[in-house]
């Protein structure tokens, strides 16, 4: 299966309108336009919204290999508020690959590279093959 149409099944991101851009082993980037939708009481994004970009291009990156993953663990730090017609974007990038245990870093930044916010994530590779076409 193709992997972008694989991750369109992850209905809860697909939802929020995040857009899978580009993928490879290791690696995964996505979009997401910021609306009223998303944001908080204080009228910035909302931290889950930002939290789900992150953990979504984990989840594309860590499964690129065609395996089952699952996280584990994410620590997020929020750096920047984002506000409404932003862009934010979620790049993963694999740190560390092994044949149960993953871990990855994903910077969340703006339309204007400025970074909003960091994930770092751990996955747990199952022994389930996904077919995926990169």
């Amino acid at each position: 299966m193709n992997a972008v149409d694989f991750f369109k099944n992850d209905r809860y991101a697909m939802m929020t309108g995040i857009e899978l851009l580009e993928i490879s082993e290791g690696y995964a980037k996505a979009k997401l336009p910021i609306k009223d939708m998303h944001l908080n009481a204080g009228n910035t994004t909302q931290g889950g919204v930002i939290f789900t970009l992150a953990d979504f291009v984990l989840a594309a990156a860590s499964n690129s290999h065609g395996r089952l993953a699952f996280s584990i663990n994410a620590s997020v730090n929020f750096l920047r508020g984002s506000k409404p017609g932003d862009t934010l974007f979620g790049v993963a990038k694999e740190r560390f690959l092994h044949k149960r245990i993953a871990n990855y870093q994903v910077d969340v930044t703006n339309q204007n590279d400025e970074l909003i916010a960091t994930l770092e994530g751990t996955v747990y590779r199952k022994d389930i093959e996904i077919d995926l076409e990169l």
